[in-house]
């Protein structure tokens, strides 16, 4: 019996999937609007919020996080430290918002898209 597993699998191993949230999360910050399937997104919002709330504490040591985070990517560490992180300065939580949008013609597959509020 599973206790305190929480997330989705999402059919793929576990590096591969951490790969690949953290690559959609980078692209919900870059573009701001993301279209993906359901249960992606809904994974990935707890990363988005996560990196949001450490760019929002704004010292030394939440920069050195966010890299670790992304290290290939330092343009969207100083758009999380400078831009997002004033724009939702005074927001306790809950930046991200999940629209659905239909299905996905191949598949059928619940498609939503992911934006910052």
């Amino acid at each position: 019996m599973p206790h305190r597993v929480a997330g989705r699998k999402l059919s793929r191993k576990d590096a591969h999937r951490m790969s690949m949230l953290g690559n959609l999360a980078v692209s919900v910050i870059r573009y701001e609007k993301v279209k993906t399937t359901e249960a992606k997104a809904k994974e990935v919002r707890g990363v988005v919020d996560g990196m949001i709330t450490l760019a929002k504490r704004g010292d030394l040591h939440a920069r050195r996080q966010l890299v670790g985070k992304m290290p290939h990517e330092p343009l969207i560490v100083e758009k999380l430290m400078g831009e997002i992180a004033t724009k939702y300065a005074e927001r306790a939580s809950g930046f991200t918002r999940i629209v659905k949008i239909g299905p996905r013609l191949g598949d059928s597959a619940s498609m939503v898209q992911i934006e910052l509020v």
